[in-house]
């Protein structure tokens, strides 16, 4: 096994680890900071996979603003009754019981898929020679236009909603 494929295993799981930790966590605020740690094994994934301008956007957008959104929610909702109740209720060995299942069929399915991509008009040499900050926003802001705004809407509606209910239970 080379250098390479150790790292990339390291960090897939660590990814794997800090997600479930994610949701683990009693307290959300302890969910936030292990999703912080697993962005920045996300972002050194990308680096390992020579896309730097991911790797940046990956900190500085979900490292940096998506968390603070999330710490802002979290600070406005009151969580106290939350965090005093049990987490894992009775259910637990049927839910491990229906992810196994799952993940067998995820397996099963995912084996039997090939997938061969259609060569498209950026080639390698075209991206290194036009930069690829400037590929990315060719496709995006031409090909995918319309995906891009309605992501960006319903990020709105999300945060508006968010100091909606938090505004409510304030009264």
């Amino acid at each position: 096994m080379s250098m390479p494929q150790v790292f990339f295993a390291y960090l897939a799981g660590m990814i794997t680890v800090l997600s479930l930790l994610v949701v683990t966590r009693k307290n959300p605020v302890h969910s936030v900071l292990w999703m912080l740690v697993m962005f920045l094994h996300i972002a050194a994934l990308y680096l390992s996979l020579n896309a730097e301008f991911l790797a940046a956007i990956q900190i500085i957008v979900y490292a940096g603003a998506i968390l603070v959104l999330f710490l802002f929610v979290i600070m406005l909702l009151n969580l106290r009754k939350e965090e005093t109740e049990k987490r894992f209720q009775n259910q637990w060995p049927f839910s491990v019981g229906v992810g196994v299942v799952l993940a067998i069929f995820s397996v099963s399915i995912v084996g039997k898929i090939t997938v061969i991509a259609p060569l498209g008009q950026y080639t390698v040499e075209a991206v290194r020679s036009e930069g690829s900050v400037m590929t990315i926003g060719k496709v995006l802001y031409t090909d995918f236009l319309l995906p891009f705004e309605i992501a960006s809407l319903l990020l709105l509606v999300a945060i508006v909603g968010a100091v909606v209910l938090a505004k409510r239970r304030l009264e």
